[in-house]
């Protein structure tokens, strides 16, 4: 298990982490979400003990960090790709790596046989493709045979049967009782992974909910309204109770409304005189949803200004 509370990280006199607090159980996927800059990797370096806190404390099966990286007999985690050494062969990478931990040869044959990199073994890794990278990468994270594994973006760098194969390991891994905590910054691929989701922005934990609440956020409806007038369009709307932010789809001029429907925001609009040139009803993706909190921690839920000067809007985000 791992439990963050209250973990704070300065930099430069700011907070990269900021008051964080998670706990990410055995048995489960939990991925860790934002976008860049909310804080996902240097949490993950607090929690493996390459970096220390400012303040709070973390614990990974009861154990906090203790001035040195944590061992991977204990956390799993994936090596800088950097690390990988072209001129050598995965198999002599990880005999390496598993001679300085007291990790046999019979492991390596292991990890190299549930990763798919058995079929050449004096194949170099110089001449791997990303795809075959990255699997070296989970390998070599796996190689402790721990009880938790740390991965920052696992699925990046796969092909589509590798992120397949990737989601089985991972599940797999949990379903033996494992904690499995991932990161990354694409929505769908993590809600179709993880049984958890944890948003981060600013540092913070911003949305903590099961995959399928998450996925749920992606069915509510929304209305897409374009107007010349935008700004006072958003200001009548609000007053009415709806949810209001820019909507940057093609071209501007556009509003993204929750909480009304387009029957009545076109009802309003004639009601004040407002031409309307859009208005049409469509459902966010998982990557707009995860947006949507993004721009929430940041405060930026604004409809924006056009000609006719700023509207006031309630809680939102920008669409992409």
């Amino acid at each position: 298990m791992i439990e963050v509370k209250e973990l704070t990280k300065m930099h430069g006199g700011r907070p990269a982490v900021d008051r964080l607090s998670l706990t990410a159980g055995p048995g489960t996927v939990t991925a860790v979400l934002g976008p860049a800059g909310a804080g996902k990797t240097s949490a993950l370096r607090l929690i493996l003990g390459l970096d220390s806190p400012t303040a709070g404390t973390v614990t990974v099966c009861g154990v906090p960090p203790r001035g040195r990286p944590r061992s991977p007999h204990q956390v799993g985690a994936l090596p800088e790709p950097a690390a990988l050494p072209g001129r050598r062969t995965a198999q002599a990478y990880l005999r390496a790596l598993g001679r300085e931990h007291g990790i046999g040869s019979g492991r390596v044959a292991e990890v190299l046989a549930e990763t798919g990199l058995s079929r050449e073994p004096r194949r170099r890794v110089a001449t791997y493709s990303p795809a075959m990278r990255q699997r070296l990468r989970i390998a070599a994270a796996l190689l402790g045979d721990p009880p938790v594994l740390l991965l920052d973006e696992p699925l990046a760098g796969l092909d589509a049967e590798g992120v397949r194969w990737a989601r089985r390991l991972l599940r797999a891994l949990a379903a033996e009782g494992r904690t499995v905590a991932i990161t990354g910054e694409r929505a769908a691929e993590a809600a179709d992974t993880a049984d958890r989701i944890v948003v981060l922005g600013r540092g913070r934990v911003i949305a903590a909910q099961s995959a399928d609440e998450f996925t749920a956020r992606g069915a509510a409806a929304r209305v897409v309204v374009g107007s010349p007038r935008c700004a006072e369009l958003a200001a009548v709307l609000a007053g009415e109770g709806a949810s209001v932010v820019r909507a940057r789809l093609s071209g501007a001029g556009r509003l993204a409304v929750t909480g009304m429907t387009a029957e009545r925001v076109g009802a309003l609009a004639t009601e004040h005189g407002i031409v309307v040139l859009e208005l049409d009803t469509r459902r966010p993706s998982l990557e707009e949803v995860l947006d949507e909190l993004a721009a929430g921690a940041r405060g930026d839920g604004r409809a924006g200004e056009d000609d006719r000067g700023p509207g006031r809007v309630g809680s939102g985000r920008e669409i992409a």
